[in-house]
């Protein structure tokens, strides 16, 4: 549920935040006892984490209004391993592939 709080909230921002518009949520971890919350994005370099911190206020609120909790989490902010992982990936297949090719290309000569 905060996931999609989030990112309904962070889509608007991004309309007249040029520095969220290429950032995604990806998912969200809560503390055990709801104090904190690691939202977890897609893009997150200087510019997209000085951006969130200027609106985290705006997100906290909406998580407040939205959903239906105790206390509304502290939100923190930390990039999704899994995009880094899926890109590490996607470039060691890429090497596989070029030297397969080359090696297709030097059995034909």
């Amino acid at each position: 549920m905060l996931r999609e709080v989030l990112a309904e909230t962070l889509e608007r921002i991004a309309d007249t935040e040029d520095r969220l518009r290429l950032v995604t949520v990806t998912g969200v971890d809560t503390s055990s006892d709801l104090s904190r919350a690691t939202v977890y994005l897609s893009t997150l370099g200087e510019p997209e984490t000085a951006a969130l911190e200027e609106v985290r206020a705006e997100l906290q609120a909406a998580i407040g209004s939205q959903v239906r909790m105790k206390r509304t989490p502290r939100l923190y902010f930390a990039a999704d391993p899994a995009v880094k992982h899926g890109t590490r990936v996607e470039e060691i297949l890429r090497r596989v592939q070029v030297v397969e090719e080359n090696h297709v290309t030097e059995s034909d000569d």
